[in-house]
């Protein structure tokens, strides 16, 4: 299908120029990840994630939502494609919050411009990139209040944030191409199997310059690079913290899986 570049530019607020450049490449990642949410309130109220472009267009774009990295970077892939840029998505393991391997359920994507290759990446929420990050040489990259850089581990690249003063693994990835397929195969492990942290964990997070706001499960966080804040959201105030603090407002009647 062919995207509606308008629509989502209007999505996210961006009104600059439509070519393929590095400083457009970090203006459009930047209005992405600050006006589309993360979340994954559909895998809790029993509906499937669709991989499908018009799926996650109509779901994002038109209706307002968010999603999670297939759908935030399926989609940002296109709108990169339909502006000029070279893109090669990717596939990572996701070691943050990790105590353990995990499979390759994270997508990233390989953006080649102006001589220059980054990693850019609007899907993975709160500890997640602002603006694409150069690619190699350990090349640090500060974002506002958060920095960030790409090492090599053992044939692997691994994403990594500078958190009081230690550097912690995101994820690792290599620079295989991955297709529609692989995507399909992990968004189903990711959005229906009981050991994935979405179908465990509610997740909503919303990104800005200045600050990472976070609701998982109960446990709302306000990020600001140096200080996080912290409290604990009764149950039955979840839904009032999804209207009030990122705008999600759901159907009558939507009852989400129980949180912890």
């Amino acid at each position: 299908m062919a995207l509606n570049l308008q629509a989502y530019l209007k999505r996210v607020g961006y009104a600059g120029e439509v070519k393929p450049t590095r400083a457009v490449l970090d203006a459009l990642h930047l209005a992405h990840a600050t006006h589309i949410l993360f979340e994954n309130l559909d895998i809790l109220m029993g509906r499937p994630v669709s991989l499908d472009l018009a799926a996650i267009e109509a779901k994002l774009v038109h209706g307002g939502r968010g999603g999670y990295c297939f759908e935030h970077n399926t989609l940002m892939a296109a709108v990169l494609r339909e502006v000029g840029f070279t893109v090669t998505t990717l596939a990572g393991r996701v070691r943050f919050r990790a105590s353990q391997m995990l499979p390759r359920t994270h997508m990233l994507l390989r953006v080649d411009v102006e001589g220059e290759t980054c990693i850019a990446d609007v899907g993975f929420g709160a500890e997640g990139l602002l603006l694409p990050v150069p690619f190699g040489r350990a090349q640090e990259a500060r974002q506002f209040a958060w920095t960030y850089r790409v090492v090599e581990e053992g044939g692997w690249h691994v994403l990594q944030s500078l958190r009081s003063g230690v550097w912690v693994d995101l994820y690792a990835f290599t620079l295989e191409p991955h297709y529609p397929i692989d995507y399909e195969m992990a968004n189903h492990f990711t959005s229906t199997h009981p050991s994935s942290r979405f179908v465990q964990t509610l997740t909503v997070q919303k990104l800005a310059t200045d600050a990472r706001t976070s609701l998982r499960n109960r446990e709302l966080s306000v990020d600001r690079g140096g200080e996080v804040t912290t409290r604990i959201v009764a149950e039955t105030d979840i839904e009032a913290a999804l209207a009030d603090t990122f705008g999600v407002r759901l159907p009558p009647g939507t009852r989400l899986a129980p949180l912890s």
